[in-house]
């Protein structure tokens, strides 16, 4: 039996891949292993925020007898790294620590270390993240590279880039794939979707994106080619699911609104309740995905599951991950994005073959078996 530390700070605050991530990996642990014992570390203390995260990860909200939540209060990411987790494990004996990207300034030697590392995308794309940000990254990911006992990632795109760009060796790289929210598997009804749009202010017919709204989110080109689809199909209208004006905003988004003339045909729906994406996926003729850089794509999978037609930029991870399901555009090519969202948007052929091939992509993917791999992984490390 191992007796395993997981950092859950990201679980209940409103992230998007990130926490869904660990969300479904650590509900998924708490299921089906009985064997190891889990201590699931966040840096709440207050009741509601546990108890919200507790139904986040269980059915009911009771955790399993090999599973308890540790608060650790910190003042900010600083202190928790600093002395909140380096304090825990040296008091009690850990034989694995699963973190993500930034490690503790210190850890025993005893407890191996697990990090997850979603995408390297501040070294593929540095300029379009913050100095400070930068220079934190530059200096803690190597040190985080060297001393990880195993580094998980969701692709084989972002394993060869951590070897090429960091020169860890290959055997220290686990590939563990993401899936789907439990909440996908299940297709909503008509009611449902139409009750989901209505609450989000959502309009009849539109294409949809979703997810953070920085540059490398490619999100002024998809505004650009949606100009040029809307000519030809004036009823359609741009979704974009984010947080608009948030951390590292793209603001060339406002400026291709203004210079497109769009601020009327594009929706900022600002954050949707988890329950509400399969219908607000259902309810799109297309879902877009135009990222230039990214280390997987659960996005694509949720459009899979509720029957969307998919078109994204034409790079590693999306073909990895997509194959056959998906229509590709060069993301610098204003009117190959356009190309793609015209046909997917009018051509019923073409939308059916891709709902097909999507379907039986998807079935490649799920949660139980990552998080089975996952367990091996901390037993055998």
């Amino acid at each position: 039996m191992k007796t395993v530390a997981i950092d859950i700070r990201l679980i209940g605050r409103n992230r998007t891949g990130d926490e869904a991530v660990f969300r479904n990996l650590v509900r998924g642990i708490l299921e089906t292993d009985r064997r190891n014992r889990y201590v699931l570390l966040t840096d709440t203390g207050d009741s509601d925020d546990l108890s919200r995260i507790r139904e986040a990860i269980t059915k009911g909200g009771t955790l399993p007898e090999n599973a308890e939540i540790v608060s650790l209060p910190a003042r900010n990411r600083f202190s928790w790294n600093a002395w909140s987790v380096p304090r825990f494990l040296l008091r009690r004996e850990m034989d694995v620590f699963h973190t993500q990207y930034i490690l503790p300034w210190f850890v025993p030697r005893r407890t191996k270390i697990v990090t997850h590392i979603h995408d390297v995308s501040f070294r593929a794309y540095p300029e379009y993240i913050g100095f400070s940000d930068r220079l934190f990254l530059s200096l803690l990911i190597p040190r985080t590279m060297r001393r990880s006992d195993r580094i998980v990632t969701p692709s084989r795109f972002t394993k060869d880039e951590i070897i090429s760009r960091y020169g860890v060796s290959s055997d220290r790289i686990a590939v563990i794939p993401n899936a789907v929210d439990p909440s996908f598997l299940v297709e909503p009804n008509e009611n449902d979707v139409s009750r989901a749009v209505s609450r989000n202010g959502l309009p009849d017919s539109y294409v949809l994106s979703v997810g953070t709204m920085q540059p490398r989110k490619n999100i002024p080109l998809l505004v650009r080619a949606f100009a040029r689809v809307r000519k030809d199909v004036p009823e359609l209208k741009l979704v974009l699911v984010g947080g608009r004006g948030g951390r590292q905003y793209d603001t060339a988004i406002d400026t291709a609104l203004s210079e497109e003339g769009l601020e009327d045909a594009v929706i900022f729906p600002g954050y949707v309740p988890q329950e509400d994406m399969p219908s607000v996926y259902k309810a799109a003729r297309v879902f877009v995905f135009p990222s230039l850089y990214e280390g997987f794509g659960i996005p694509i999978l949720e459009a899979f599951a509720m029957g969307t037609p998919v078109a994204t930029s034409d790079i590693a991870p999306f073909c990895e991950v997509g194959e056959n399901g998906i229509t590709v555009f060069d993301p610098k090519d204003v009117a190959k994005c356009a190309e793609a969202l015209y046909t997917l948007s009018t051509d019923e052929n073409a939308r059916l073959r891709h709902i097909r091939a999507g379907k039986d992509r998807l079935q490649r993917y799920s949660w139980n078996d990552s998080v089975r791999v996952l367990v091996v992984l901390y037993e055998s490390v």
